[in-house]
C-alpha cells in the first residue's frame, strides 16, 4: 500500500449553518494542523456533527468557507475532497465479504486485482482482521464490523479521516480496546483526523486537541490537559471530568468565597454577588467536622474500586469527594470538606465567565 505523502490541514473560516430559524453553527472558526487528531466534543445538538458533515460535503454552510490544505472545498462534491468517513452505523454491504467491503473504494477506482488484494491484506492487518477476510458482516461482532469500516477508510489513504461517534455502538470494554487501537493507528499513519463524540473520556484519551462546542459556539480549543486543568468557562468546567466538577453557589467578596455562612479563601479577588466555585472531586478532602472549609452530612458513599466517592450535602448543593478506598463513613455522618484555594475555580454564575 502506498503511503499518502500529504498530511492536510483543515480550516473552517466563519462557517455558519442554520436550518430555518435555528442556528446550528455560529461563526465557527477552527484550524486543524496536518497530522493532528482533533476531537469535536459536545452534547447532542451542539453542532459537532453538522461541522463534520459540512467538512465532508454532505451539508452546505449558510455562510463561510471550508479549506482542506490550501484548497477551498466549500462547493466541491464529497467524492473530490480526498476524505474518508467512518460512521457510528458501520455502513457495510451485507452481501459482500470482509475483503470485498474493505476493497470497495479501490474497486471503484478500478485498481488492478493483484495490487488491490495486497492493499486489502495490508489494511486488514492494521486492524487485525486478516483471518476474517472471507466472512460476511452478519458473522462478525460489533467490534469486528467497526474494524472493517476502519480498514475500508484506511485503504483509501485519504488526506483527512472524518469519524462520527465510531465507537458508540460498542460495549464499554471493547470501546476501551478500540480507543487504544485508534490512537495507535492514527499515530502510525499520521493522517489528519477529525473525530466527533459526546464522550469526554474518548476526547481526553484520543485527542491532541479538543474543541468543545455548545449550541453551535466554540467554547474552548486546547489540549486535553489544559481543558481539564484550565477550563475557559463554567460550561467547559462542568462538561469535562468524571465525576463532574463540583459547583458550589455563593458570592465572591474580595479574596473570599462566601457560601451558606462559610468563608473559603480564593486566589482571585473581586465583588460578584452571584458566583460559583468549582472544584474537582480529587482536589477535595474529607476531614473531621471541625477541620474542613465547610461542614455537611454524608448523602451517600460509592466504592468504585481504587477509590470511594463520598457525596456530601451542602445547602442546596452536593459536593463529591474522591476519598481513599478504605473510607468508612456512613450516610448521615457529619464531616468536613477541605476546599483548597489553589484548586478552586471561581465563575460568574450569570455569564458563566471564569474569574481569573
Amino acid at each position: 500500500m502506498t503511503d499518502n505523502p500529504t498530511k492536510a490541514s483543515v480550516r473552517f473560516d466563519g462557517v455558519q449553518k442554520s436550518f430555518g430559524t435555528v442556528k446550528v453553527l455560529e461563526k465557527f472558526n477552527l484550524e486543524v494542523q496536518p497530522g493532528e487528531f482533533l476531537v469535536l466534543l459536545g452534547a447532542s445538538g451542539s453542532g459537532k456533527t453538522t461541522a463534520l458533515r459540512i467538512l465532508s460535503g454532505l451539508d452546505t454552510p449558510s455562510a463561510g468557507q471550508v479549506y482542506i490544505g490550501e484548497r477551498d472545498v466549500t462547493q466541491v462534491l464529497p467524492k473530490y475532497r480526498d476524505i474518508s468517513m467512518v460512521f457510528q452505523s458501520y455502513a457495510l454491504y451485507p452481501h459482500k465479504t470482509v475483503a470485498e467491503n474493505i476493497g470497495f473504494p479501490l474497486k471503484v477506482k478500478k485498481i488492478p486485482k493483484a495490487a488491490m488484494e495486497a492493499d486489502i491484506l495490508d489494511a486488514a492487518k492494521q486492524v487485525q482482521l486478516e483471518a476474517l477476510l472471507d466472512r460476511y458482516p452478519r458473522e462478525l461482532s460489533g467490534g469486528q464490523r467497526q474494524r472493517v469500516a476502519l480498514a475500508r477508510a484506511i485503504i483509501r489513504r485519504p488526506s483527512v479521516f472524518l469519524m462520527d461517534e465510531p465507537l458508540s455502538n460498542l460495549d464499554a470494554k471493547l470501546r476501551g480496546h478500540m480507543r487504544a487501537e485508534l490512537k495507535h493507528m492514527q499515530a502510525t499513519l499520521g493522517i489528519t483526523t477529525i473525530y466527533v463524540t459526546h464522550d469526554q473520556i474518548e476526547a481526553m484519551t484520543l485527542a491532541h486537541r479538543v474543541a468543545v462546542l455548545e449550541k453551535g459556539v466554540l467554547q474552548q480549543l486546547a489540549p486535553p490537559s489544559e481543558i481539564y486543568n484550565n477550563p475557559a468557562n463554567l460550561f467547559v468546567a462542568q462538561f469535562i471530568g468524571s465525576p463532574a466538577m463540583n459547583v458550589i453557589h455563593g458570592s465572591l467578596e474580595g479574596a473570599s468565597f462566601l457560601t451558606n455562612g462559610a468563608k473559603v479563601k480564593t486566589k482571585v479577588k473581586g465583588q460578584i454577588p452571584k458566583a460559583v466555585a468549582g472544584v474537582r472531586p480529587e482536589d477535595c478532602d474529607v476531614t473531621n467536622p471541625g477541620k474542613g472549609s465547610i461542614r455537611g452530612q454524608i448523602f451517600t458513599t460509592e466504592l468504585i474500586g481504587d477509590h470511594t466517592l463520598v457525596t456530601v450535602n451542602w445547602g442546596n448543593d452536593q459536593i463529591v469527594v474522591k476519598a481513599h478506598k478504605d473510607f468508612d463513613g456512613k450516610q448521615g455522618d457529619a464531616v468536613g470538606v477541605q476546599l483548597p484555594a489553589d484548586n478552586l475555580y471561581i465563575f460568574n454564575e450569570t455569564s458563566g465567565e471564569r474569574i481569573r
